[in-house]
């Protein structure tokens, strides 16, 4: 069972996914062994609390180098014996040096039919801000693999959601939640760990 730390920076709808999943069964091949925070308030580490699963923060000073950061995230990840990390709603740009340490064992989920909407600058509801706009008809979810590009890593897997008439970003936001995001993240991550422990990349 591979040792999973979840990253993330809010609420945590994706990390209670995950927990979710784990405690229906869902991931027997993951165990979900630390939340990682980039700020203290995060509601998610009272998820991670009520769950049992050890929380910590981890958060970027305003001066302090990419790399040096990088090297405190990384500290953290070994003392903890990290095999996977999940990126649930992370919005810290992760530095080479992780991206390195965790090549093809860092997953992130984007609301998006990632390439539509993706990259620099596209997260959270600017990315269903500019699906309405663009007035797709189809939008979705997408898990990829964490490169030094935003959202530019190998996709491992998608779901679309249709957009339906009189939607807002807020309820287009939900709607991908739903139907997609809370879905996809924690079979994702099943996938990736089976697929490691099976001698697979």
């Amino acid at each position: 069972m591979l040792r999973t730390a979840v990253l993330v920076s809010g609420g945590g709808t994706n990390l209670q996914a995950i927990l979710d999943a784990k405690r229906g069964g869902r991931i027997p091949h993951a165990e979900i062994a630390l939340v990682i925070a980039s700020n203290p308030s995060a509601y998610a580490l009272q998820r991670a609390e009520q769950a049992g699963v050890p929380g910590t923060v981890v958060q970027k000073a305003k001066d302090e180098a990419v790399e040096a950061y990088g090297e405190r995230l990384l500290a953290v990840l070994r003392e903890n014996r990290i095999d996977l990390c999940v990126l649930a709603g992370f919005l810290t740009i992760l530095p080479e040096n992780v991206i390195r340490a965790y090549d093809h064992r860092i997953l992130n989920i984007h609301p998006s039919l990632i390439p539509s909407f993706c990259g620099k600058g596209f997260y959270g509801l600017r990315v269903h801000e500019a699906a309405l706009a663009r007035g797709v008809k189809l939008t979705g979810a997408t898990v990829h693999f964490v490169n030094e590009i935003p959202d530019g890593g190998d996709i491992i897997a998608q779901k679309a959601v249709a957009v339906q008439p009189g939607d807002t970003p807020g309820i287009l936001q939900r709607r991908v939640m739903e139907e997609a995001e809370w879905l996809l993240l924690p079979a994702a991550l099943e996938d990736v760990a089976r697929t490691i422990e099976n001698g697979g990349n």
